[in-house]
């Protein structure tokens, strides 16, 4: 019951988080609309946060836990903290190169990143500016979630689930007050960022304080435990970041598009993010240091459990959350985003990659699940195999479906992208999936074919009253802003209730959704 009680609790500070996250996007679609300068903003946030994948949440998080985990199941407290002093020290060093790097080649970095720019001086040399000033929230994040993972390492799941909501309030100040101070506008929202990255920072540091491992940086490339996880990261780089990755691709790729295209598929993204941070993100980063521990014991019984566990979570969660994205991604982007200077052209557009994207949302989610199972294990090379086919068909799909449809000038070619990252989820958790059952590392406990089962037909019945409902109700772009609002509030809880009917209909209770004890297999 633990794992279940800290993912909820992971959760429920998520969905705060989300929120505001919303409140954000909200603020800026309605401020600044969808144009050619936000699409240059886009870009300038998306590549430090690709590079987060690495230096922060991604990669380094799921090098950095197991080997932490192991020392502190050692018991011995001051190797604890002076492994953590030095991974500290190596990572700001690393850190500091990499920022200094990014400023001063910023102007490259947007050349191969958004190379539809170099035709359009304004928003090349835009994004060039907003990126000099974004890139030291590199830095920043990365070791906010550095302490993050020591907080998560000993159940402090709460600190770390909250500090996001930081910076979306951080970036919404921008939005309001700054902005309209500033010469250009939008620049605003780059040092929003920035600002965020400190405070998110600073609060950590009376938590890590109160466990007595407020880090004091000292470089340690020499240190064996520095090592190792520098030796794990390595693979992690691609396997974490896959996800990002596809959408630097995207995002390369929009830059030839219309203006907008990178708005449009930014926001999509950022709906997405709902579901996997509230469900996958949070499941995922509970398990990691769970799973870890249980490999260091060596009881394979309840490292299989937990996994189990987390499989059965996700797809009872995703599935139905498919659907409704899905289904109702035209109600969704009218009803948040269409205000302001964003019309209803751009909330088509937006719907239009949010449901192309949607697709892939099972395969994200259960990669969340999947992929810790290989790096509590230490193995971080198995989901970087998975990551490297994954972008690679990535590429090619993106490649055969955008480029003819952009010289045919095809409305909405910018959903092929979308459509393109969807199924590259769905392969990457397949292939995970694969390769645990083949090596015997996960083997599905009872009962979960028939919960599968109760799941799709729940899904069915919720599709079939959202396609009823959403024609009753008609176009949302042409309703009041108020009245979107209240047809997708029923829209969505009629839907789910119709979902829970069926699925506590086939015999699935709570309890069910505890973690598994280890039993028999089917």
């Amino acid at each position: 019951m633990r794992l279940l009680r800290s993912t909820l609790v992971f959760s429920a500070l998520t969905l705060v988080s989300r929120v505001s996250g919303y409140a954000r996007d909200m603020v800026q679609a309605i401020v600044f609309g969808a144009t050619g300068l936000t699409d240059a903003f886009v870009v300038a946030y998306r590549i430090p946060n690709f590079l987060r994948r690495i230096f922060a949440e991604g990669a380094f998080a799921q090098a950095f836990v197991p080997v932490f985990s192991a020392a502190r199941q050692s018991g011995d407290r001051q190797a604890l903290k002076e492994l953590l002093d030095r991974i500290a020290g190596t990572l700001c060093a690393v850190l500091l190169v990499v920022t200094g790097i990014g400023i001063a080649a910023a102007p490259g970095v947007v050349a191969v990143f958004a190379p539809g720019y170099l035709a359009d001086s304004e928003r090349f040399e835009a994004a060039s500016d907003m990126l000099r000033i974004t890139f030291p929230y590199l830095f920043l994040v990365s070791l906010t979630a550095l302490s993050g993972s020591v907080l998560n390492t000993f159940q402090r799941f709460a600190l770390p689930a909250l500090t996001p909501i930081l910076h979306n309030l951080a970036v919404i100040a921008a939005a309001l007050w700054l902005a309209p101070r500033m010469q250009v506008p939008v620049y605003a929202l780059a040092w929003g960022v920035l600002a965020a990255g400190v405070i998110q920072l600073l609060v950590q540091v009376p938590a890590l304080l109160r466990l007595g491992l407020l880090p004091r940086p000292r470089p340690g490339f020499s240190d064996p435990g520095v090592r190792r996880v520098l030796r794990l990261m390595g693979p992690a780089v691609f396997s974490a970041s896959v996800a990002q990755v596809n959408l630097l691709v995207g995002t390369a790729f929009a830059s030839l598009l219309v203006a907008g295209s990178q708005t449009w598929l930014y926001l999509a993204d950022r709906l997405l993010e709902f579901p996997i941070g509230m469900i996958g993100v949070a499941i995922g980063t509970v398990l990691l240091p769970t799973l870890s521990r249980r490999h260091a014991a060596g009881d394979q019984a309840a490292y299989n459990a937990g996994i189990d566990w987390g499989v059965r979570l996700v797809l009872l969660l995703a599935l139905p959350a498919t659907v409704g994205l899905v289904l109702l991604a035209g109600p969704i982007c009218a009803t948040l985003y269409q205000h302001g200077r964003f019309g209803a052209h751009d909330a088509q557009m937006a719907a239009l990659a949010l449901a192309a994207i949607a697709l892939g949302l099972p395969g994200f989610m259960l990669s969340k699940v999947l992929a810790p199972a290989f790096f509590a294990r230490q193995d971080t090379a198995t989901p970087m195999r998975a990551a490297v086919i994954v972008v690679a068909v990535n590429l090619v799909l993106v490649s055969a479906l955008v480029l003819p449809l952009r010289a045919a000038g095809t409305p909405g070619a910018h959903a092929a992208i979308a459509l393109s990252t969807g199924l590259g989820g769905l392969l990457q958790a397949a292939l995970l999936w694969t390769w645990l059952r083949r090596r015997g590392l996960y083997r599905p406990q009872r009962g979960l074919g028939r919960l599968l089962a109760a799941m799709l037909a729940g899904c069915a019945l919720m599709a079939g009253l959202l396609l009823a409902g959403s024609a009753a109700v008609g176009p949302f772009g042409e309703l009041p802003p108020l009245w979107r609002g209240i047809h997708l509030a029923w829209l969505v809880a009629a839907a789910l209730a119709v979902y829970a009917a069926v699925v506590a209909g086939a015999g699935v209770r709570w309890r069910h959704l505890r973690e598994p004890p280890p039993a028999s297999t089917d």
